[in-house]
């Protein structure tokens, strides 16, 4: 049983996700004299099932893979989280992981199947995103790290990135999010950074002039932190794998 992971040393944001109904609190501090004595305590079960705790990192994961509805992930051969990750779902939360380099591997929950491996390093208090993505038994597992700490307060302004999960892109689509001032190709995998876009009412495109045109209104909040989905199959005909646009809201960035 996972314990919680935050223990508040500074002032803290809290990030919501409106989407899984759940909310996790992250740990932000009030000084950079404060920065390293931020930890993530975690109860954690290790390889002999004792429970210890010590500094974590967090890991969110996403199964962005059409034609898995069904996916888990483990690192290091440990379970990460216990139920399956449908397609364009996601753990919900940043789970509290241990640190140092990690085997990523992606399976398909029915068979328990590897998809794919990946190896990443995790640093202590710091938050990383898993992204599985590709279709058609050609899969790759998407890890990087969330630079959520250098994110500040602006009135009037949010925090948003993208990443393109759209399979067979070979023609890098342009994506388009005139709110945050992007306007660029983006290449299969690519995960962009965090760029402030002005609150409201925010335009989002995505087209490679044939098999990718997907286009979405959505309504981003005042110093909130967002990440766009580009996912689907290409010129696909059925409704649940077609090109679209989803989004998810990280969270919230306080003073």
């Amino acid at each position: 049983m996972l314990a919680p992971f935050f223990r508040p040393i500074a002032i803290y944001l809290t990030f919501k996700f409106t989407s899984m109904k759940r909310s996790v609190r992250f740990i932000r501090p009030l000084a950079a004299v404060l920065v390293t004595a931020l930890l993530f305590t975690a109860c954690v079960k290790s390889d002999n099932n004792d429970y210890l705790n010590q500094p974590a990192a967090g890991l969110m994961a996403f199964n962005l893979a059409p034609d898995k509805p069904a996916a888990g992930f483990t690192l290091s051969g440990n379970s990460l989280g216990n139920t399956a990750i449908n397609y364009t779902g996601y753990t919900g939360v940043y789970l509290p992981i241990y640190l140092g380099n990690r085997e990523v591997r992606s399976f398909d929950y029915f068979t328990g199947n590897t998809l794919a491996i990946a190896n990443a390093d995790f640093a202590d208090s710091m938050y990383y995103s898993a992204f599985l993505i590709g279709a058609n038994g050609d899969y790759r597992n998407i890890v990087v790290k969330d630079e959520l700490a250098p994110l500040t307060v602006v009135p009037g302004k949010a925090w948003i990135r993208y990443i393109n999960a759209i399979p067979d892109s070979t023609t890098s689509p342009v994506v388009t999010i005139g709110e945050a001032g992007i306007n660029e190709p983006a290449p299969y995998a690519g995960v962009s950074s965090f760029v402030q876009a002005s609150a409201g009412s925010v335009t989002i495109d995505v087209n490679n002039g044939s098999s990718i045109s997907a286009s979405r209104v959505i309504t981003i909040e005042e110093n909130k932190v967002y990440t766009v989905l580009f996912i689907g199959i290409p010129n696909s005909t059925d409704p649940d794998k077609v090109v679209q646009i989803k989004f998810i809201q990280n969270g919230t960035v306080t003073p």
